[in-house]
């Protein structure tokens, strides 16, 4: 099988990384690396081989693949023509700005055959896909994310830029449409919302409590999951997985002894995982698992979180 010619769209922070993971993969060739300051692109290229251009334009129908790690006002548009020129797409999260941008770019790789990925990375931290497939859905969904303010991701809201990770998370495990949301937050730094905290109910019964704070004097990226004789916590930062359940012996007379399994999994790159995960499918002809439609979701709620914040 010959080696995926791809490319990566903007260069900044998380751009860089993404060109280094496809360079370092047998099955691509990073071909060009694209970004308006001609020399972040060139930095970048010289890195690894590959060719730095200004408009990713001139590269429409000579490239197999494309991350797409551009501003969020840019998803769609970029999306769409490397969708309509043929090419696999994986775009950073959010999907796009809109729903019915997130609908167009859908409907579009469905006609082309084409895979359509989002970049929610938390989906390929070590101790999420140590989860598996829980067989009971939880009751009851707990979780913070918290952060130091950075300046870098400020051109959204705090619920799309980190809530958003967690709201599709639960979207994936409870798999029941949501039923009710109530939220509320403040800006503090922005002119945007810093911290926000929402409620979510889902027709199957199961509620999830989301906090997510761009103010917060500590790191903290954590889970907790409550489910019929058992309580699962996720530690994202550190890639901890702990699962307490009811054991076969007796604490009390007639109250089970709790048992704890714990894991740790000390190396993991996410977004190798994560681009691995595009190669794949674009090879198997699978669907992703962050699909278009899954990040569709996401955006959707946390569209549906902003409302009620304003």
């Amino acid at each position: 099988m010959s080696k995926l010619k791809c490319a990566v769209i903007g260069t900044g922070y998380l751009g860089k990384f993404h060109a280094e993971k496809y360079a370092s993969l047998p099955d691509c060739e990073l071909v060009a690396v694209v970004d308006i300051n001609q020399q972040a692109a060139k930095d970048v290229a010289e890195k690894h081989g590959a060719e730095a251009l200004t408009d990713y334009q001139s590269l429409l129908g000579k490239v197999d693949a494309v991350s797409i790690v551009v501003p969020t006002t840019l998803h769609h548009q970029v999306s769409k023509d490397f969708l309509n020129a043929g090419a696999h797409v994986l775009v950073e999260k959010p999907v796009t700005v809109t729903v019915e941008e997130a609908d167009e770019l859908i409907a579009i790789a469905k006609q082309k055959n084409l895979v359509l990925q989002v970049g929610h990375l938390e989906r390929f931290n070590a101790a999420v896909m140590g989860l598996g497939v829980l067989e009971d859905k939880p009751l009851f969904i707990e979780s913070h994310r918290l952060s130091p303010f950075n300046p870098r991701a400020n051109d959204v809201s705090v619920v799309l830029d980190l809530m958003i990770h967690d709201i599709d998370i639960i979207l994936a495990i409870v798999d029941s449409e949501v039923d009710h949301i109530e939220a509320s937050g403040t800006a503090v730094l922005t002119k945007g919302t810093d911290i926000a905290n929402a409620r979510l109910t889902f027709k199957n019964g199961c509620v999830a409590n989301v906090t997510a704070s761009r103010i917060s004097m500590k790191m903290e990226r954590k889970m907790r999951m409550f489910r019929p004789n058992s309580y699962i916590s996720i530690d994202f930062q550190n890639r901890v997985l702990t699962k307490h359940f009811a054991g076969d012996k007796e604490m009390f007379p007639g109250i089970p002894e709790i048992e704890t399994e714990k894991s740790v999994f000390e190396n993991g790159d996410a977004l190798l995982e994560e681009i691995k995960h595009f190669v794949n499918c674009i090879q198997t002809g699978t669907t992703p698992d962050v699909s278009g439609e899954a990040g569709r979701r996401a955006l959707a709620t946390a569209i549906e979180i902003t409302k009620l914040l304003q």
